[in-house]
């Protein structure tokens, strides 16, 4: 037994790997749409969702059984032996008596019973469960749209995180051809050891940041593989899309969207559909059922002896339940308050996401344009002290302060693309459009 807890272990741990192989190809070159799709196939999240729904349609099936006959079969064996009274010498002769009055007992029935009317229980009650199907498929729908938005969110980070790299390269770069100009000018003499020292302090500054830059790739690669469900995907390469796009959208537009799209607005309203359903299946605790019966029975001493049957109808009308009818509809109600309530609350909160998501989305697009100017200019302001210092005439401050100005110029730019693209994600997923 301990072997076999340890082998379904064993396939637990490393079918998903498998599978995830099989999904992403070792060295594939994984695009967006890719990337998405993968998370709502493996993502954990979308199964259990999934399941939600599977789990409903078959409470829907359970509530539609009681259209159906209910059929039972019941097969039974007694035997029969009255008890002994001692009364001395007469004991025996009793016992012979009650051994010749034993016998034994065989039983077989066949019932069927048919709810004839029950004031629209049934019709109810599967109501109920298909709006219930309705929600859940709504709630699926909400938690695709959440593992779409985490995948995108990870995968630009991805992209930031391998630019970030480039530039931490190419800063080292320029750290090495500065430490290359200050050693040449120390051994002519026309320079300090100061212009030097700090050249390879700058140098090992610029290592540092590489170093953090990498582990950045690293960590960011774990982030997408685990939203999109696929923590033990082999190595693959990501298509480069960080770029910018103009995105029209006025409020009205992206609220209209909104409100006709997001999938928590229509699971809440199916609930409320479904609530409305249930106070009127509790009210009908009130009224009376009407069913049919029919039943074969065979019985005797002997395995083949007497059959017999019977049918007929019955009416059950509900006396006194202790308030239980009344306490059901008061609580149906109540639940029907707090889904209207948790209603006006989602539409204030989807009209706070649309407006957030907008305002990031045009602050993006304005710093992506100044953070484009920036780099220019600090592109420029680089060869400008560069070439000073390579003149003779600059000093390393001016350089080390000029490279560093690009890099963060760089290091904005790349972080404005990122915010951009994170912010139209998030509107997106705001408005529930793909």
């Amino acid at each position: 037994m301990k072997t076999y807890l340890i082998l379904a272990a064993l396939v637990l741990v490393l079918v998903p790997a498998a599978y995830a192989e099989d999904i992403i190809r070792k060295g594939e070159l994984l695009t967006l749409e890719r990337a998405v799709e993968i998370g709502l196939k493996m993502h954990p999240s979308v199964r259990a969702g999934k399941g939600s729904v599977d789990v409903n349609r078959a409470r829907r099936g359970q509530a539609e059984s009681a259209y159906y006959p209910q059929v039972d079969a019941n097969a039974g064996y007694t035997r029969f032996q009255p008890s002994t009274v001692s009364t001395g010498t007469t004991t025996v002769g009793i016992r012979r008596l009650q051994e010749s009055n034993s016998f034994e007992q065989y039983n077989t029935s066949v019932t069927a019973r048919q709810t004839l009317f029950d004031f629209g229980k049934t019709r109810t009650n599967v109501n109920i469960q298909k709006l219930n199907i309705e929600a859940s498929q709504a709630d699926l729908a909400n938690t695709e749209e959440q593992v779409i938005l985490n995948v995108k969110q990870a995968y630009y980070n991805l992209l930031r995180a391998k630019r970030n790299r480039v530039v931490a390269e190419e800063t080292i770069k320029q750290f090495e051809q500065h430490l290359g100009q200050a050693k040449a000018f120390y051994e002519v003499g026309t320079k300090p050891k100061f212009d030097v020292t700090k050249a390879e302090v700058d140098l090992s500054t610029a290592r540092l940041s590489q170093i953090s830059a990498e582990n950045a790739v690293r960590i960011a690669y774990v982030s997408l593989n685990n939203a999109m469900g696929a923590p033990d995907a082999p190595e693959y390469v990501i298509e480069d899309k960080l770029s910018f796009e103009k995105y029209q959208m006025t409020v009205d537009e992206a609220m209209e969207k909104a409100y006709a799209n997001r999938p928590e607005l229509k699971s809440i309203l199916a609930k409320k559909k479904a609530s409305e359903e249930a106070i009127a299946l509790a009210r009908k605790g009130y009224y009376p059922v009407l069913t049919g019966n029919a039943d074969w029975t065979w019985a005797g001493e002997r395995f083949a002896n007497g059959d017999g049957w019977s049918a007929g109808v019955g009416l059950s009308i509900p006396i006194f339940s202790g308030f239980l009818t009344r306490n059901q509809v008061s609580e149906a109600k109540a639940n029907l308050v707090v889904l209207t309530a948790n209603e006006e609350s989602l539409r204030q909160t989807v009209l706070l996401e649309v407006q957030q998501s907008l305002l990031n989305l045009r602050e993006a697009e304005e710093r992506i344009s100044t953070a484009e100017l920036t780099v220019r200019q600090a592109q420029e302001n680089y060869e400008i002290a560069n070439g000073r210092y390579a003149a003779g005439v600059g000093n390393p401050i001016e350089v080390t302060d000029a490279e560093v100005a690009l890099a963060n110029a760089k290091t904005s730019y790349i972080q404005a693309l990122y915010d951009f693209r994170v912010a139209r994600a998030s509107l997106e997923k705001a408005m529930g459009s793909r």
